[in-house]
């Protein structure tokens, strides 16, 4: 067996969503909304799947979902790109991911990676062949900083992969950020793998701004979206991935070889929903940005020391001061299998998006749920600021 994937331990994501079953917990570990996404949306993939073909769309994607994404990008964020040669429909932002990676990577070559990270990148850069150069950004800013950007690229970086909004830290790399990278990028001839997935789950007035948009960043940008983030529908799966001519071509070969297509119905579905008015997308962060401050207001009510949230469904607590063992040292894991256990709320330790564990007094919750969750979640965390007291 590949080694890369058989030595995987088990996620501490399925590990906590085991414990959560286990121990009746309410579970704001799992990234995924209580609502059932927009019903004008369900409905017309409803009526795509009864009424329309069901047989294999075009490998690239239909040409429909393809023109509403150019439409999208052009009203959202302000970027020119043509359908047929520019944007391919994945099925979802993983598979972009993967497709990717395969794609622009020969062994040997040398990718840079930011941690915290989606706990998905390392693996398939290895499987790729690829030679991680990991970047540790630290809280509660998770900044980039220039000489730990000097010290990974080289005459071997071939890809830097960067998650913008970041998760799990909920931030938004600002102007001064995406410049900086998006120099080194230039000054070595890297390409930019950036997945994009929160850019319209954003709070505060403030706006995604695209690195494929900076000065010399057009023809060497892979970006990735996901209709599952941009419209809380995260079972549909349903990505897409926007990059010039040139490395359109290599990016559709390996997507060929991996899902080749995407359920037809859906893909009707996502066009309808990326037409919509802008008030659909200003409302949608406004209710999560009630949902964010419903759970740090009543986190920090209870003492807990939450973290700004910029972007995401997450919000993340400092545990410092509650999660100090025997020996002095922070554990998050311990923290969070105590919690599920005792006080029946399932959270993420943060360290787990570390390869390295290199950040281990933060924990991440996910606030994309109901207001009776979320009371229900606060009340049942009421005690944990006692027993630590």
């Amino acid at each position: 067996m590949n080694p890369v994937f058989s030595g995987l331990p088990t996620t501490v994501f399925e590990t906590m969503s085991r414990l959560a079953r286990e121990h009746g917990a309410i579970n704001l570990g799992q990234g995924f909304p209580d609502d059932p996404g927009p019903a004008d949306m369900r409905a017309h993939g409803a009526r795509a799947l009864v009424e329309g073909s069901n047989q294999y769309p075009p490998m690239m994607g239909l040409p429909s979902l393809r023109a509403a994404v150019a439409a999208h990008y052009a009203r959202h964020q302000g970027l020119a790109l043509y359908p047929e040669t520019e944007v391919m429909v994945t099925s979802g932002a993983t598979e972009a991911l993967a497709g990717a990676l395969l794609a622009l990577i020969a062994p040997g070559d040398e990718v840079v990676l930011f941690a915290p990270m989606y706990d998905a990148y390392l693996p398939l850069v290895l499987r790729a062949g690829g030679v991680p150069r990991i970047v540790t950004l630290t809280p509660p800013a998770f900044r980039l900083d220039e000489a730990a950007l000097a010290a990974a690229f080289g005459p071997r970086t071939k890809v830097v992969l960067l998650n913008n909004p970041l998760n799990p830290s909920a931030t938004l790399f600002g102007a001064d950020d995406l410049a900086m990278l998006a120099a080194f990028c230039v000054r070595h001839d890297v390409i930019a793998l950036c997945d994009e997935v929160w850019e319209h789950v954003v709070f505060d007035g403030a706006r995604h701004r695209p690195l494929m948009a900076l000065p010399g960043m057009r023809e060497r940008t892979v970006k990735v979206g996901s209709a599952g983030k941009i419209f809380s529908l995260t079972g549909w799966k349903v990505g897409f991935v926007m990059a010039g001519p040139g490395l359109m071509r290599t990016l559709a070969k390996a997507h060929q070889f991996l899902t080749f297509t995407t359920p037809p119905n859906l893909q009707e579905a996502v066009a309808f929903g990326l037409a919509k008015e802008d008030s659909y997308f200003s409302d949608m962060r406004a209710g999560y940005a009630r949902s964010r401050d419903r759970l740090a207001d009543g986190l920090r009510h209870l003492g807990f020391t939450v973290l700004p949230a910029q972007a995401t469904w997450f919000l993340n607590v400092d545990i410092t001061e509650l999660g100090q063992s025997g020996s002095g040292h922070v554990d998050d894991v311990a923290f969070c299998e105590a919690l599920v256990r005792e006080h029946r709320v399932a959270a993420i330790p943060v360290s787990a998006f570390y390869p390295d564990a290199a950040v281990r007094h933060l924990v991440r919750l996910c606030f994309a749920k109901a207001d009776a969750t979320l009371d229900a979640a606060l009340d049942r965390l009421s005690g944990v600021r006692r027993v630590a007291a």
